[in-house]
């Protein structure tokens, strides 16, 4: 006699019994989930790693989730999806892609609604996750949907229970991943090193007050007057300058296009023309993966050095120089060039495995990102300080809701060295009604984001 098919609710069952194995009345599970999309069209084209965007796709998701007890709570969570960068493919054309990231998002959401398993949302990621990306192996493209492009397409609804599940119990989310809440230590979500450690001693309850921004030069935005192709009627800036002037800038995020290091190193030096007059000016460099070689951005570094040592020495990191795919790229390995500057990892930190590659290879940083999911965040903070790595939080153009999660990850993530905040320079419709409710965050003053106000209960966009 042959045995019954498995229902999902069985399957979730199952693969729950080695993952939740203590009961907590905090826990909570989920009644329901919903997604719905909005489109924004960029005020000025956005050019990075040789691709250039102007339209985004907003994902707005909300859960509604209930306790043991049943007392119930709404949960929000929104990102961009960002299919250009989460899954630039030579094969499948980029508005495939992001159909296909609609079509995961659809099959996401079912899947999580299904889901009535107890628990915290780190526990209920953990059981989600391998869902989600089952679920976009079984949709047929010419290539498989990349890993890091189902955490975009997955992190709002992991940033909805997170939401969700500090709104239940009027708490910040931040305050909601100590003992109390997550009993288990992080070596159930990480590995053997964290053994006795926890969660809540990587994560501070209260946000940090300030964070310098930095911001973005998009490997063709203008920097002089006389560069200026497109002027947008809106009366925001256009050239550096103009944002230098508006929003007291001091930390910028240089874009470069890669496979032309003369090219990159003119770039830098063109911007610290630019910027090099602000008091304290900062920079780092992020070449998403298009500089040729781990011995041409030595290069480039040192020449920019030799050209003007005053930029060099205003150089706090540099972004995923080479290939984001670590494993086929071994002989990249970063060891001169961390000498000299900090490099983080970013489109390749898709889980803690890549993060242990990346240290063996020589990255000595990671950027964390709101969009590759909350649960995901905090664990990859964790890991990052206790191998005492360079921190840093990136962005993915997020606006309204989405940058206000990045700016609490930002905000709550010990020794963090600012953020990236660039919907209000390429998207800026997007962030209408959210500035005049959390003004510290969508108005830049003095070059910094006032993160005080992130007090409220869940993520405490809504």
């Amino acid at each position: 006699m042959s045995n019954p098919k498995p229902t999902r609710r069985s399957l979730f069952a199952a693969a729950a019994a080695p993952l939740l194995t203590r009961t907590n009345p905090n826990d909570i599970r989920i009644l329901d989930a919903t997604a719905e999309e909005e489109y924004y069209s960029y005020r000025t084209p956005y050019m990075f790693g040789g691709h250039v965007v102007d339209q985004v796709t907003l994902v707005n998701v909300n859960v509604e989730v209930a306790n043991r007890a049943g007392k119930r709570a709404r949960g929000f969570g929104a990102m961009p999806m960002g299919n250009v960068w989460s899954w630039p493919s030579r094969r499948v054309d980029p508005d495939l892609t992001l159909d296909a990231m609609s079509a995961l998002s659809a099959g996401i959401c079912r899947i999580t609604a299904d889901c009535k398993e107890y628990g915290h949302p780190i526990e209920l990621n953990r059981l989600l996750e391998p869902e989600w990306l089952r679920a976009a192996q079984r949709l047929n493209y010419a290539e498989p949907i990349p890993k890091l492009c189902v955490l975009v397409t997955a992190s709002p609804f992991d940033a909805a229970l997170h939401d969700a599940y500090g709104k239940l119990h009027g708490l910040s989310a931040y305050q909601t991943y100590g003992r109390e809440f997550l009993a288990e230590d992080l070596a159930r979500y990480l590995n053997a090193d964290f053994k006795g450690l926890y969660l809540d001693q990587f994560v501070n309850p209260k946000p940090a007050p300030r964070l310098a921004v930095f911001h973005t030069v998009g490997a063709s935005d203008p920097l002089f007057p006389n560069q200026i192709q497109f002027q947008p009627r809106d009366g925001l800036p256009v050239t550096l300058g103009e944002w230098i002037v508006r929003d007291g800038l001091t930390h910028f995020k240089i874009k470069l296009n890669g496979g032309d290091p003369a090219g990159d190193r003119d770039r830098i030096l063109a911007v610290h023309a630019v910027a090099g007059a602000v008091r304290g000016a900062r920079y780092s460099l992020d070449f998403n993966e298009r500089c040729p070689s781990a011995s041409a951005l030595v290069d480039i570094l040192n020449e920019v050095r030799a050209a003007a040592p005053e930029c060099f020495e205003r150089l706090v990191y540099v972004e995923q120089p080479t290939k984001r795919d670590l494993a086929a790229d071994r002989q990249n390995v970063m060891h001169d060039a961390a000498k000299l500057c900090p490099v983080v990892i970013d489109e390749s930190l898709t889980g803690l495995d890549m993060l242990l590659l990346a240290r063996e290879m020589g990255y000595t940083g990671i950027a964390l990102k709101a969009c590759k999911g909350q649960s995901q965040a905090m664990l990859m903070a964790a890991a990052g300080q206790h191998y005492k790595m360079f921190l840093t939080v990136q962005d993915l153009t997020c606006p309204g809701a989405a940058l206000i999660h990045s700016a609490g990850i930002a905000a709550h993530v010990p020794g963090v060295a600012g953020i990236e905040a660039n919907a209000r320079q390429y998207v800026p419709a997007a962030n209408r009604g959210w500035a005049a409710r959390f003004p510290g965050i969508f108005t830049i003053r003095g070059g910094v984001m006032d993160t005080s106000s992130l007090t409220g209960p869940g993520l405490g966009a809504v």
